[in-house]
């Protein structure tokens, strides 16, 4: 687990980010970092969940939709909302890759998708996800 902390703008966002793939999460957590807020790195969907049942503050969790494994993307979704109803999740999609599953969809408020990992695409995502807070 790698965590990078960013100082001022953000009021102490904390941002998740799940992803197999090194590349992948350098640089959805160097978006993180421009926009101001904080982000800690996981590769798994289980290392995931066990930061969140350790209760470390997390607003967003950011998943790339093609994680795999004992705790795969959707398994991961499913488990975070059951933990942390009020919790945010962006999931990251390359166009080329598989589509929302349609258990996510359904009735979510606060799922957000973004079809594009560069160009702060994910930050800008985030920032959504952040707005529609209660």
């Amino acid at each position: 687990m790698e965590s990078t902390a960013s100082t001022g703008g953000a009021y102490g966002v904390q941002v998740l980010i799940a992803g197999r793939q090194k590349h992948w999460r350098d640089e959805v957590a160097s978006q993180i970092r421009r926009a101001g807020y904080s982000a800690t790195t996981v590769d798994s969907g289980v290392d995931a969940m066990t930061v969140l049942a350790l209760g470390l503050p997390v607003d967003v969790l950011v998943t790339d939709i093609s994680l795999k494994g004992e705790l795969c993307s959707t398994k991961l979704v499913l488990e975070a909302r059951a933990l942390r109803p009020d919790l945010r999740i962006v999931f990251a999609n390359e166009p080329s890759c598989d589509p929302l599953p349609d258990v996510i969809d359904e009735g979510a408020d606060d799922v957000f998708v973004t079809n594009e990992v560069r160009n702060d695409a994910v930050a800008s995502t985030v920032r959504e996800a952040l707005c529609t807070r209660n």
